[in-house]
């Protein structure tokens, strides 16, 4: 059964959307901004069910890149002009490596050694041993993981799901 609307609820109906337009905005925003620091994070190395390992870099292991996403992004909206600002922000010294891709020259790493029990790759934090190894000699490209990429468009999708969602919410 369909339910009769008149011009004049129509413009009522519209007029509250316009007056609730900025708590709508305000907060479509800063969900659809958590939803891309959460997206960057997960893309970000290590990852689970990768089986990327001890052979990636350090910062990596300790899961410093992947907090930063979180840290460093500006969640809650900044209000400029008629726009609701936010911030997907890694500022990370090697995110953009990470984030894009680089070149992987050969070099010495202090400290790493191939654990033999084991059979990885292995970090070495006494000082007094002597170890370390020479890496990137087979690999001269890194390809790139584009966390703040998969982010971008995770928020878009965001904004699109719930800007639908609050503006039906609102026309009821």
């Amino acid at each position: 059964m369909s339910e009769t609307i008149t011009l004049a609820q129509l413009e009522k109906k519209l007029q509250q959307l316009q007056a609730d337009l900025p708590r709508i905005l305000q907060r479509t925003a800063k969900l659809a901004t958590m939803k891309a620091v959460e997206v960057a994070a997960e893309a970000t190395p290590p990852k689970a069910g990768t089986g990327r390992g001890g052979y990636i870099g350090k910062n990596m292991l300790t899961g410093e890149l992947s907090a930063a996403w979180n840290k460093d992004s500006i969640k809650e909206p900044i209000k400029v002009g008629n726009s609701y600002i936010t911030i997907l922000g890694n500022n990370q010294s090697y995110a953009s490596f990470v984030e894009n891709g680089h070149v992987l020259n050969k070099h010495f790493v202090p400290g790493l050694y191939i654990d033999k029990a084991k059979g990885v790759l292995a970090r070495e934090t006494d000082p007094e041993k002597k170890v370390g190894l020479v890496v990137g000699t087979k690999t001269r490209w890194v390809k790139g993981e584009f966390m703040a990429e998969k982010g971008k468009r995770a928020y878009q999708k965001a904004i699109e799901s719930l800007l639908r969602k609050e503006i039906e919410r609102a026309m009821r």
